[in-house]
Order: C-alpha cells, then structure tokens, then sequence
C-alpha cells in the first residue's frame, strides 16, 4: 500500500510540474513585410504571392492558424511596435504614437511612461526576455539586446551580393541569426521559459536593386499581369517589387534556422511560435504609412501544439494589438486592464472563431516630420471588418505622401529620387518605384495611378472589398452605400472616443508635445 501511496505521489507531482510549465514564446517580426508568403498565393487570385516561396511561413501555419485579414494599429514602424508591445491604439501610446517616439514636452508627462508592455509583465514572472535588432520604442520595452554575433543580416542584399559565393554568403547570415539565439539562450537559468524577439530590419529599405533575381532567382516578369491596379505594370516596378519578395524570402529562411536551434533544445512543442510583420510595402504608392491593405495588412501564422489548433485559416480581421493579450494568456497571466486587444487563444484552440471582435482599427499621425510644412502630420483613422475598410481623413486639406519640397527647386534624376526619402513626398520611402512615379506623374497613362497614390484625398472613403479588393473605387458618396457608411463611422468613432483619442480632442496631434513646430493656437 506504501509503494502505491509513493507511486501515486509521484504521478500526481510530474503532472503537476508538466501543467506548471510554461511555454516559451517566440516572436519573429519583419521589417515593412505586408501580407507576402506563398501560403497566400490562390489560383482563384492571381497576385504577387504567386511567385514568392516562403516554406517556413508556411508549414507553420499548416501545423497551427493561418490568419488572412490581420492589421497593424499604424502602418509606421514606431507607432506599430509601440501598439504590440502594449496591446493598445497606437494613438495612446503618447511618444511612440508617432515615428521615432517624438514628444516635444517634458518627459514626465509622457503617456508612454505609464505603460507596460508583455515583455515587462513576462519577465516579472519568471520569464527570460530579449531582442535581436529592431526595437524602435522608447525604453528598450522588448528587452535587452542580443547581438553579440553581428547585424549584417540587416542588410542581407548588400552583403551577400558582395560575395563571390552566394550560398556562403547567404550561410554566414543565417550563422550570425542561429549565433546571436544561441547567446540568448546561453544567458537564462536552468528551465526557465522565455520571450525572444527576432526583429531584423529586412525587408525595409534599402536593398540591392536585381537581388531578387540575382538571389531567389524570382523573375520580375513572371509578375506581369499580377500586379496590383494602383502599380505601374512596368518592368522597373516589377523589378522592385521582386527585389522586395527576395528581402521576404530571405527572412524566410532566417526564421528557418532559428527554428533549427530552437528544436535542438527540445522545447520546440512547448513553444508558441508567431510570424508576422510590422505594416507594408516600403517605397511604394498606398503601402507603408497607408490605412489600405496594401500598407496595414501582414502576414501573420501561429504554431502551439494541442493549443493551437492546426491547419486552422482564420478569416476574420484581427490587429497586432490582439498579441499582447495572447501571450500573457499563454502564460497564465491576464492581460493588463490598459490592454485594448483581445485574447485570441480561445478561438485558435477552439477553431471557432465567432466570439472574435471581427473588426480592427488603423490609423495614423506624423511619419516623416519634414513631409510637411510646421512639421504636420497627415491623420488618417480606419475601420477594416470582412467586408468593407472605411477611412476618415481628418486632414484631407493636407498632402497625404508629403509635400512636393525639393521638386520645387529643379529637376530631379532617377537615382537621387530612389536614394532620398526625403526630397520629396517624404511619407514614401526612396526606391526605384517611387522614382518611376515621381518623374512620369504628369504622363496620362499614369494619372490614375497617380492619383490613387499621391493626390488629395477626400474626407471619408469606403471600400467594398468583394468586389474591389484592390480598394480603388470609394463609394463614400454613393447613397447605395451610405447605411454602411454610417455604421462603420459609428463604430470606429466610439471607438476613438472610448480610448481617448487625442485627434478628437482639440486635434492635439497638431500641436506640440505632439508635433514640434506644429499650429499656433487659437
């Protein structure tokens, strides 16, 4: 009887010990990578998606969720970490609502000081917690860096495009990846789980123009007929977009390796595993620092055994700010009460994803500061649900890419355009399309790609994604559509207003602490 007595002791302590262990977390977060992996190409849908090949994306949403409507809080890298890390709107994140976390006031009356972020919370409870490369909020919120083994594969074009032998080339920079993980690991206590964040800055720009083929050998021909209708169907469009699929599959495969090491550990199974990115394309019209979902929609899958339900596809919109929430849930904690996402490992467990929220908020306020005359931002708020995307442009007086600046003073050369951001419409980034665009604007065959992405916009816009998926006809003014149209103007405005949204209240973004220069008030 004693030896059973003993026996069931054990057994009643190792299932114990099994339900108090936690699961690592993992995050591995592009740079300006939108919605591009080859989980996403469909024959029913010609897109760009059909060229690229990304096989570690994919297998771990075959093994876990595939989720096809996720959003960023801002298309704008500051503003979008700082709503990660936080769980919250990005535009009450006081500093870190704007790029580089300006706040032009004292720093005690930051917002941004009073909030914790996940990482913060894990750590306090017995986590190991830290960051490979990009962090850009302030106060190092995603944890201490890990970069002993290098950078280069920030600039993974460049440095493999010097090299004579591209496979060693390409090797060396998944060696520093797999080396600065290692060191990470090497730096926590016996069994304790951890939070790592692999944050490389690929595929922002810049990178090597012809590595896409050069590299991944992807042809920028295979693209024709494929792009989407606000491009130019050019081929040095088409080049720079392969270019920008390349820089997506090279982060691919960095995630591959880091993969590699973390089954080495054995804690593979017990780790949740997330991919996804931080907003759109750079460098081209209506991506990065748009509400539209070629600047705010990202790729996004998620692994966790018997947690996580596999082959799962999740339709309805979610935000990056529903992560903050997720992974504290993970590990048995709640989510703080200043949290505005939600929790989403009950749908993904379940495979029912009806009790979601089914709808998710984008916005934005300055970018670049010298885009505009007094430094002004450009404000935008959005709701995107299954069905619809409906914008509010409060500023529509404003140019929505930037002033024309240097444009100006004379002529400009291809080169120069694609190499300063800021000579011009400075909210999108130098690189060839926008150099293509900037010095063939005033041709007919491309004012209306033209217009969709550097001309004025009206105050509102409206979508419907079924039959234009592209968002090109705004059917803002249309009576057909305007019972919509109030709705989601409702329900993101409630929004705003429950959160405290500063652009509601005196249109503080306009002004300092917010805006440096800004407007003189009245």
């Amino acid at each position: 009887m004693k030896h059973l007595q003993i026996a069931f002791a054990m057994i009643m302590n190792l299932s114990l010990g099994a339900a108090e262990k936690k699961p690592n977390i993992l995050l591995l977060f592009a740079d300006d990578l939108g919605r591009y992996a080859s989980a996403y190409s469909s024959d029913s849908q010609p897109s760009v998606n059909d060229i690229i090949s990304t096989p570690t994306f994919d297998r771990l949403a075959a093994e876990g969720v595939l989720a096809t409507n996720v959003f960023v809080s801002a298309p704008s890298c500051s503003p979008c970490r700082a709503s990660l890390i936080s769980g919250r709107h990005f535009f009450t994140n006081g500093s870190c609502s704007q790029l580089h976390h300006r706040w032009h006031g004292p720093d005690e009356t930051d917002p941004w000081n009073e909030i914790t972020g996940y990482a913060e919370i894990l750590q306090k409870n017995g986590y190991h917690i830290g960051l490979t490369h990009k962090d850009h909020v302030r106060g190092k919120r995603f944890g201490p860096q890990f970069n002993k083994a290098g950078r280069k594969v920030n600039s993974f074009s460049q440095n493999v495009s010097k090299s004579k032998d591209v496979p060693k080339g390409k090797e060396a920079l998944y060696e520093e990846c797999r080396a600065n993980f290692r060191n990470f690991l090497a730096k926590r206590k016996k069994d304790q789980p951890f939070l790592y964040h692999f944050h490389p800055t690929n595929p922002h720009r810049s990178w090597t123009r012809g590595s896409g083929k050069n590299l991944w050998n992807l042809d920028p021909e295979k693209l024709k007929g494929k792009m989407p209708t606000f491009l130019p169907d050019v081929p040095v469009v088409r080049e720079d977009l392969a270019d920008y699929l390349g820089e997506a599959m090279a982060f691919d495969e960095c995630c591959r390796v880091l993969l590699e090491v973390l089954k080495a550990t054995g804690e593979y199974d017990n780790t949740l595993i997330v991919i996804s990115g931080d907003h759109g394309a750079p460098g081209f019209p209506r991506g990065k620092t748009n509400c539209y979902d070629f600047g705010a929609r990202v790729l996004f899958a998620a692994r966790w055994p018997e947690k996580i339900q596999a082959a799962q596809t999740l339709k309805k919109p979610i935000s990056l700010i529903d992560l903050a929430p997720t992974f504290l849930a993970a590990a048995g904690l709640e989510k703080a009460d200043t949290m505005h996402g939600e929790n989403l490992l009950p749908a993904l467990g379940s495979g029912d994803h009806s009790g979601l929220r089914s709808w998710a908020l984008i916005g934005r306020e300055v970018h670049v500061e010298s885009a505009r005359a007094r430094q002004l931002p450009y404000s935008m708020r959005s709701i995107r649900t299954a069905d619809h995307l409906y914008i509010i442009n409060f500023t529509p007086d404003r140019e929505p890419m930037g002033d024309l600046l240097a444009l100006t003073k004379g002529p400009l050369d291809f080169d120069a355009l694609a190499k300063n951001t800021r000579l011009t419409y400075a909210d999108v980034d130098a690189g060839p399309t926008k150099a293509f665009m900037v010095l063939n604007r005033d041709k007919p065959e491309f004012k209306t790609q033209w217009d969709l992405g550097f001309g004025p916009r009206p105050a509102e816009e409206l979508y419907e994604l079924k039959n234009d998926p592209h968002q090109i006809k705004n059917l803002a003014g249309d009576a057909k559509h305007d019972e919509i149209r109030v709705v989601l103007r409702a329900k993101l405005m409630a929004e705003l207003t429950k959160h405290n949204d500063p652009r509601l209240n005196g249109n503080q973004f306009d002004y300092p602490p917010y805006c440096k220069q800004g407007l003189e008030k009245k």
